[in-house]
């Protein structure tokens, strides 16, 4: 019984072969060509090309590192100007309310000399804060314009012209404004 069964599935087994047309030297041998051309594919294609794409991708991520840095700094930088100009309002207040105090005991000229003191500072602490905060903006900017034509100069391989580099750098700092 075995052997009957055995001869049917040989049987079966070429007949197959014959109606599908398998060889297998031929067959081997394609399987042996399928994986030699995936290895080569893998080496020399896919191998390079996802390096480069991973090169680019860390690029990218540092630009955006040093986005979030630059965005970090002007807020701080705001910080610290709010703190100048709430320190400025307490001193200004302050020259304000010995100025009143004053002026119980001096004349109302007396008075209004220093209430135009206390003025005059405060002109000048919004003056310099707002001279800081336009200083800061401009160095943003620029930090900023150079950082979008330092990025399209790597992303396209530093093929860009004088003109593309100024165009960029212009359209970075309206997008800005």
């Amino acid at each position: 019984m075995m052997t009957v069964l055995a001869a049917a599935d040989t049987a079966a087994k070429s007949g197959l072969a014959e109606t599908f047309g398998l060889h297998t030297p031929f067959f081997i041998a394609q399987v042996v060509n399928f994986f030699l051309v995936i290895f080569v594919l893998k080496k020399f294609a896919f191998g390079p090309i996802q390096n480069m794409l991973e090169q680019r991708r860390l690029r990218i991520a540092e630009g955006e590192e040093k986005l979030k840095r630059i965005e970090r700094q002007l807020a701080e930088s705001e910080q610290t100007t709010a703190a100048a100009i709430a320190k400025a309002n307490e001193e200004a207040i302050r020259l304000i309310e010995e100025a009143r105090q004053g002026a119980q005991a001096f004349s109302e000229q007396k008075a209004q000399e220093a209430i135009a003191q206390a003025q005059h500072i405060l002109a000048k602490a919004d003056a310099a804060a707002q001279a800081e905060r336009e200083r800061l903006a401009a160095e943003i900017r620029r930090d900023f314009g150079r950082l979008v034509v330092a990025t399209a100069s790597q992303a396209t391989g530093g093929v860009l012209t004088e003109e593309q580099h100024k165009r960029l750098h212009d359209d970075a700092l309206a997008k800005i404004a």
